[in-house]
């Protein structure tokens, strides 16, 4: 579990909070839709001047590329190296939403608002009955037009007569988080990385009109998780990632532009950097409930317990976390403004894992959650930064 090196400069360990309403991935498809003429879509990150002319945007996004990852993949992956370095456009940042976890920023990116009102506000949450709910095995209880109320940007980008196409796993059609996230598109399965270019690309060209394509592709985050960021596999993963770049930028059409963006980074967490809950019994006492994931832990407590609880958790990680009471959190914008409907998904203690270090939560969630080699979800840099590279 120590795990290969991830090439990670002490800086890339800073705290980020997120850049809403400036440059997060709930900026990139308003701006998009607005390049495409959707009404009432903003431009917020200025694309309009980059994608003059063009009518067909695709958006693929790269499961666990954050921008700190750049530098370690660009031996294997030259395609991606030359457009990280601007040389076939503009390559650029974003935030990620908080947590910077998967199903928390392809819903951010999807809906094009803060995770405080879509709703889906961690890898898993406690429903009102107390059930955890896992968002990435999600089927349709809830309901996720009840849970994720917020019209995506692909439902108004197709009101407005965009043609709207999403590519990716043949799992993943009409799932939940699929829903959450992309409803009001057409899907279309593709099984691997070559498949998703050749999706995309033949979506692209099939277009008359103004056209949003959306690809997903999830390999790197895979091998990151299981094999740690710089591993043998994880570089493999690279390749493959290389591979779907140079046959889609080859395959735009003249009058589209491709946006290459990530959800997340990742980081190795060494065997030294793990608490568990099972090990430490203090960690346990006043709490009824635990969901989220390692890097941000959420405790439900028991009645009178919420004071007790943060203080011990606090004693216990020092400087390896920020132990927040949600209320706290809140009111420090990790998630935008919260809707009401929403708050109490979020635990009553918020556990920010910093630097190195992870919270396992053995008997509260799946073994295999305590003995991956790499993880994101919380604030570092190295999680909350992804690339936005834009290639004509």
């Amino acid at each position: 579990m120590s795990g290969p090196e991830d090439g990670l400069h002490p800086d890339a360990l800073r705290v980020l909070p997120p850049a809403y309403g400036s440059g997060s991935l709930a900026d990139l498809l308003p701006s998009v839709c607005a390049v495409l003429g959707v009404p009432g879509a903003e431009d917020v990150l200025g694309l309009g001047a980059r994608l003059d002319g063009v009518r067909k945007v695709g958006v693929l996004l790269v499961d666990g590329l954050g921008a700190y990852q750049l530098p370690l993949a660009a031996p294997h992956a030259p395609v991606l190296a030359d457009l990280a370095a601007g040389g076939r456009g503009h390559a650029g940042t974003l935030t990620a939403g908080f947590p910077s976890t998967t199903p928390v920023s392809l819903v951010t990116l999807g809906a094009g608002v803060p995770p405080g009102a879509h709703g889906i506000l961690g890898f898993t949450v406690r429903r009102p009955d107390g059930r955890t709910l896992t968002h990435i095995s999600w089927g349709d209880d809830p309901d996720p037009r009840q849970w994720q109320p917020v019209p995506t940007r692909m439902e108004t980008a197709a009101a407005a007569g965009v043609q709207v196409t999403v590519v990716s796993r043949p799992a993943f059609e009409g799932s939940g988080l699929s829903l959450a996230a992309n409803r009001g598109a057409a899907y279309h399965g593709a099984g691997d990385g070559p498949a998703v270019a050749a999706g995309m690309a033949a979506a692209l060209r099939s277009a008359t009109g103004p056209a949003l394509v959306y690809g997903y592709h999830p390999d790197l985050d895979h091998f990151g998780h299981e094999d740690g960021v710089g591993s043998p596999a994880w570089r493999e993963a690279a390749r493959g990632v290389d591979d779907l770049l140079d046959r889609l930028v080859h395959d735009l059409p003249a009058d589209a532009a491709l946006l290459v963006v990530a959800d997340h980074g990742q980081l190795n967490i060494p065997e030294t950097g793990r608490y568990d809950m099972a090990a430490i019994p203090e960690l346990s006492d006043g709490v009824i409930g635990v969901a989220g994931e390692p890097r941000v832990r959420y405790l439900y407590t028991a009645d009178g317990a919420l004071d007790s609880v943060l203080a011990n958790w606090r004693g216990v990680f020092g400087a390896d976390a920020r132990v927040l009471s949600r209320d706290e959190a809140i009111a420090e914008g990790w998630y935008g403004t919260v809707a009401p409907a929403h708050a109490n998904r979020i635990g009553d203690v918020v556990v920010m894992c910093q630097g190195r270090a992870v919270s396992v939560a053995s008997g509260w969630e799946p073994d295999k959650a305590g003995r991956l080699v790499a993880y994101h979800g919380s604030a570092t840099a190295a999680e909350m930064t992804v690339p936005l590279l834009i290639i004509r």
